[in-house]
């Protein structure tokens, strides 16, 4: 017997990057996490945006809120606080947003090496650990790229080539409509159950232990939490 768990992302997202971390922690203490094949799909939070497009996220978060940017730099603080408590280190200002497009399809070629799980922590890591600019930079791109162990005439001929993997990023946005997401990340356990959002480590154990023992005619989403949507993060409630 085998669980195969499905999750949404788009690099653009805090709580993808939070909800990995969660997940990962359920699933290194689930007893038969070696029977258990995860594999990252395609989100685009924005794809109207323009190829290259690359911009400030607190302004941006301001602007698509009506907040002052103040107050976006706070929401970001406290979105800072709980990755920190997990361990992960994530840069409150100096981030930039944009085009996700080729990052997905790039996510699909490792697919293909069967390492996609190196190069989306290699993106995750230079969007919300890094201060240096990731959007809207083929050559930036490639770097993360091949610091995750990729070969770069082989990164760079993907890149070059709009068409390559893109039906397969397109098709996964499709299947996610189909099933309901609205927003990521969505995480789907054998097209039975569904957990939406950056659920605690113990969620996603319930969600896994679930699906390893029991079977459902039909998609229940079993949990939802903080997601990002084509309108936006929903923002951290302050005091």
């Amino acid at each position: 017997m085998a669980v195969q768990v499905e999750i949404w992302t788009d690099i653009n997202c805090p709580f993808c990057y939070l909800g990995k971390r969660r997940f990962e922690e359920a699933l290194a203490e689930f007893p038969h996490r070696d029977d258990v094949t995860v594999v990252h799909k395609s989100f685009e939070l924005d794809p109207t945006l323009p190829h290259g497009h690359s911009d400030a996220v607190v302004p941006h978060i301001a602007e698509k809120y009506g907040i002052s940017e103040a107050q976006a730099a706070a929401n970001e603080r406290g979105i800072g606080a709980q990755a920190e408590a997990m361990g992960l280190t994530y840069l409150t200002e100096g981030r930039d947003f944009g085009n996700s497009f080729d990052m997905h399809r790039l996510l699909h070629f490792a697919l293909e090496q069967g390492r996609q799980e190196q190069l989306l922590d290699a993106l995750y890591a230079a969007n919300f650990a890094d201060e240096r600019a990731l959007f809207g930079d083929t050559d930036r791109l490639v770097q993360v790229a091949v610091s995750a162990g990729f070969d770069e005439t082989a990164v760079r001929a993907v890149l070059d080539d709009p068409n390559a993997y893109a039906d397969a990023v397109r098709a996964d946005e499709a299947e996610a409509a189909r099933l309901g997401a609205r927003g990521v990340p969505f995480f789907v356990l054998d097209r039975k159950y569904g957990v939406s959002g950056a659920q605690p480590p113990e969620v996603f154990a319930q969600a896994l232990s679930q699906a390893w023992s029991d079977h459902a005619p039909q998609l229940d989403i079993v949990a939802d939490g903080d997601t990002c949507g084509p309108d936006g993060c929903e923002l951290p409630q302050r005091n």
